[in-house]
């Protein structure tokens, strides 16, 4: 009997509205039985400018040019960073690190794109005869050879690969101002370095003259012993500071020794590279000091913006561990020619082609992804609580060294009534003794009060000098944050 089309048109529309319900409701087991990502993580709150005590409009006067050294106004110091920022080891082995992190973003973006391949095979073969491939392949020799392209591609649907490449792009930003704070910090060594070297040959220029005063109390001495105005025990007194004040001089020329070695190497040189390097702490001309933080201070701080971008992937690494529990789809095709014998290999008839859509959904793991997910939460709570601490750091960094420019700046006042007493009582100890009113062993006696106020005056300089450097690395060197701009083209 046949059926009427109403009647089969009505089956075909139930047959096809069955297969509708039962393909969405193996869908929503499939999604229901899936893994589960478990609770939403709450990270640690990151300190802000606010709570590090920083101000809210920033600080003009705390900004310091990029080439902050050139202010101290020496041309031979200029030309020391700027060797050191071409040739220190170190510094290279921090510029590779960033060409890595860039090469494996680089990485990562091409990754997620569409990737095609070319493939040419050829094989001579002999076939078994007790196989599966009949006669008369079978217990024959022959050629086959493969020409097929590839395309496959990933489409980002829940956002996996987005978050892969963010993540590799903060990472390689992170490196980018790591490399800026690598660079920043030589400065500083190579600067300060220089600052003690001045020093010791400014304590040697005094220690010279204590020398020299020395040696004329032991002459002095030596006549008013002679004339029985004087015993052996100021002689014996007078002749014993003069090894003593060699003494110092021979302590000093080894730390100068010392210090120009330390420079050599800091500047990528051999360490006796400059054996008469001797720079003049007075012609040194300290920085200006600004008199509060600004809440930018957190923006021009390379070490401070590296670890944002770390904070950055970290979250980015998290949102990939989450979106690793919903479907993974991949869309495949292929054309090409394939043939048993090459006689035949590009004949129509050897045209082979195909689409091979694939999807991949987690349903049970046994934990794996949400552990996997747990340990990148922990990873960005490290990150979070790493920048934290890089923000106090900076803050009580920049802080610490205005507080000390500060105190420094009064107890160079008092020491300038100190060295001014002192000159004063040198003077009218002269002055006495021109006059006839006293001997030339007080005038030395009160010359030695100079030198001492002197050796107190050149440390308290070098000191101001040496802080203020530390002051130029805790505002970040002249800096400024550039990296959200690096991307993975190629350069």
């Amino acid at each position: 009997m046949n059926t009427s089309p109403d009647l089969s048109t009505r089956a075909a529309v139930a047959r096809h509205l069955a297969v509708t319900v039962l393909a969405a409701a193996a869908a929503a087991v499939l999604l229901a039985s899936c893994a589960q990502p478990g609770p939403q993580h709450v990270p640690l709150a990151p300190t802000t400018a606010a709570d590090a005590g920083l101000r809210d409009t920033p600080a003009q006067a705390i900004i310091t040019p990029q080439q902050w050294w050139e202010a101290l106004g020496d041309p031979a110091l200029n030309a020391l960073v700027a060797q050191a920022l071409q040739g220190n080891p170190s510094l290279a082995v921090s510029r590779a690190r960033l060409e890595q992190a860039v090469a494996l973003s680089q990485a990562r973006e091409a990754a997620n794109g569409p990737q095609a391949m070319l493939g040419v095979d050829a094989t001579r073969q002999r076939y078994t005869a007790n196989g599966p491939v009949p006669k008369p392949v079978a217990g024959n020799t022959y050629n086959s050879g493969t020409v097929q392209a590839t395309l496959s591609w990933s489409p980002d649907f829940f956002g996996q690969h987005a978050a892969e490449l963010q993540a590799a792009l903060g990472q390689a930003r992170a490196a980018q101002a790591d490399a800026a704070a690598a660079a920043n910090t030589l400065a500083v060594q190579v600067s300060r370095s220089y600052v003690a070297l001045a020093r010791l040959v400014a304590q040697r220029d005094v220690a010279e003259r204590a020398l020299e005063q020395r040696e004329e109390q032991r002459k002095l001495t030596q006549q008013r012993t002679a004339a029985g105005l004087d015993s052996q025990v100021e002689l014996t007194q007078a002749q014993g500071a003069v090894p003593d004040a060699r003494t110092q001089i021979e302590a000093l020329d080894e730390q100068i020794t010392l210090a120009r070695r330390q420079l050599a190497v800091l500047t990528g040189q051999a360490p006796d590279a400059l054996p008469r390097l001797a720079p003049r702490l007075a012609a040194l001309q300290p920085a200006a000091v600004p008199e509060v933080l600004g809440a930018d201070l957190l923006g021009r701080r390379p070490d401070v913006v590296a670890a944002r971008w770390r904070v950055e992937a970290a979250t980015q690494r998290v949102n990939s561990a989450r979106s690793e529990f919903y479907p993974n789809i991949n869309i495949g095709a292929f054309i090409g020619l394939n043939a048993l014998g090459l006689d035949h290999l590009f004949s129509d008839s050897s045209r082979q082609m195909g689409i091979t859509p694939a999807l991949r959904l987690p349903i049970f793991d046994g934990g794996r992804l949400r552990a996997q997910l747990g340990g990148r939460a922990a990873e960005l709570d490290a990150a979070i609580a790493q920048y934290n601490g890089a923000v106090l750091d900076a803050v009580k960094e920049a802080g610490d060294a205005i507080a000390s420019i500060q105190s420094l700046t009064r107890q160079q006042a008092l020491q300038d009534e100190a060295v001014a007493s002192a000159e004063k009582a040198y003077r009218f100890a002269q002055e006495r003794y021109r006059a006839g009113l006293g001997n030339y062993l007080v005038v030395l006696s009160t010359e030695s009060q100079v030198l001492a106020q002197r050796r107190l005056a050149v440390d308290l300089r070098a000191r101001q000098l040496d802080t203020r450097l530390v002051l130029m690395k805790a505002l970040g060197g002249g800096w400024k944050d550039d990296t959200a701009t690096l991307t993975t083209a190629a350069r």
